[in-house]
């Protein structure tokens, strides 16, 4: 059974939104409207809606590029794009955009009821299985949204058994998300077994994967078990699958399809019936273009994939990630407690963090030994490259500011009409507040007086990132 719900309709033709608004009152929905996207993003972010009919074509902005800003709320609502035109790339962008529906105007009030119901349908579901089922997330540390969506996938991923492919650059923790899918799975109980691809050497590969029989070359000795068959009843895991040599892809992909392969020297083929969760911080599809990797393969091994953002694309996780390594390191090795000046948290804030979340680690662990027993840690404590960073970058935004306050040296005023040169100084001042606040959003609309709708709005405008 449906529940009462909040639908909110951001359409710039009032009569569309009073009709739907009439249509969605009678099926007994608390529904609200607006008029621009602004003033929608307001609503949105102000309120809880469980729905949101969208307009493309909004006086203000495109409803398409606006998907992204409202998957930022803290709980996403559904949403069901409305438009006036038959645009098929409309379409395929506003799935891609994970909306719930495309539909046109000149619908039928039918077909807008139903949409409604299977959405609601749909977001109660979810959010009865979102409660029914929390996680194990043993070091998996965050409470971003990319963190969130990648959690959401991995309770996908646990309850089924089809081979993922975790993506990622180095360092962001792509064996811990595999480590939780084989908790959360009915295979828990048995071997999670883990293979560097990148560490075997090419003609040990074959042996270790498969085992080989006594005799099968000149140092085998003795019979060996692989390690597919030791992941017999659990998981496989193939850390940089990237670097597996192609012709051991041809008969592994024989074993994952079929649960059977011959040891290496063997006439005997045996079985193991294994789950495989694969990683790479390299771009397979790219490897599969130059030959580098089997296609095949690689669509046998992607039936699931799930991308662990970068660092820097989540920076208001590096707090928890930071107080979680010291507490470990306190617990695991007694070390002298040491509490964070401003100014070092702020540093932290600041860097890019190529190496991901095991630099950030890496990093503490400098500090920590290089400030010894002092009890704060400061600037002076990390280690030299990320200093210098932040200096150059401290150095550049400096200069840019000094241009904005002078803005005649690079563009001259009488170059710009009034409403262009306002528009150039809203920019730089979202620039300059997001780079202030560290991309907090809280403190950003405390400190300029905007509501978080408003500032979104202008983020998107804008194309900057409040990471």
């Amino acid at each position: 059974m449906i529940k009462m719900s909040k639908i909110l309709i951001i359409d710039d033709d009032p009569h569309i939104c009073k009709t739907l608004v009439e249509i969605f009152k009678r099926m007994d929905h608390g529904v609200n409207y607006a008029l621009t996207l602004s003033q929608g993003l307001d609503k949105l972010f102000s309120g809880n809606p469980d729905i949101v009919f969208l307009d493309v074509n909004l006086p203000d902005g495109n409803g398409l590029e606006a998907i992204d800003v409202i998957r930022e709320h803290p709980f996403p609502p559904e949403i069901i794009i409305m438009t006036g035109d038959s645009d098929p790339e409309g379409a395929e962008l506003a799935m891609k955009s994970r909306a719930w529906d495309y539909m046109q105007k000149s619908g039928s009030h039918k077909e807008f009821k139903f949409s409604l119901i299977r959405a609601l349908e749909y977001r109660q579901q979810k959010q009865s299985n979102t409660r029914e089922k929390q996680i194990k997330r043993d070091f998996i540390i965050g409470k971003s949204r990319q963190i969130k969506r990648c959690l959401e996938n991995v309770s996908k991923a646990s309850n089924n058994d089809v081979p993922i492919l975790i993506t990622g650059g180095t360092g962001t923790g792509k064996e811990l998300f595999a480590k939780a899918i084989h908790e959360n799975s009915l295979r828990h109980q048995n071997n999670f077994i883990v293979v560097d691809c990148a560490a075997l050497p090419e003609h040990l590969v074959e042996s270790v994967l498969f085992g080989h029989s006594k005799g099968a070359f000149t140092s085998a000795d003795s019979e060996k078990t692989g390690l597919i068959k030791l992941a017999d009843g659990g998981t496989l895991f193939l850390d940089e699958v990237g670097e597996l040599p192609r012709v051991i892809q041809k008969k592994f992909l024989r074993a994952l399809q079929e649960k059977k392969f011959r040891p290496v020297g063997s006439k005997t083929e045996i079985s193991s019936n294994f789950r495989l969760v694969a990683a790479t911080h390299r771009d397979v599809s790219k490897m599969v273009k130059k030959g580098l990797f089997r296609e095949d393969f690689y669509f046998r091994i992607a039936s699931l994939t799930i991308e662990i953002p970068p660092l820097k694309n989540r920076k208001s996780d590096i707090p928890l990630l930071v107080i979680h390594h010291m507490n470990r390191k306190k617990e695991l090795f007694n070390e002298f407690p040491h509490e964070l000046s401003q100014a070092f948290i702020d540093d932290l804030f600041g860097y890019d963090w190529p190496g991901n979340v095991r630099e950030l680690f890496n990093t503490i662990d400098y500090a920590c030994s290089d400030a010894f027993q002092e009890s704060m840690l400061f600037s002076k404590h990390l280690p030299d490259h990320i200093r210098v960073f932040n200096i150059q970058n401290r150095i550049k935004k400096h200069n840019g500011v000094v241009e904005h306050l002078a803005p005649e040296k690079t563009v001259p005023v009488e170059s710009l009409s009034l409403k262009a040169y306002i528009e150039k100084m809203k920019h730089t001042y979202v620039t300059d507040l997001m780079a202030f606040t560290h991309g907090e959003i809280k403190t950003a609309c405390r400190l300029s007086g905007l509501s978080r709708g408003h500032l979104y709005s202008l983020l998107k405008k804008y194309n900057i990132t409040n990471s």
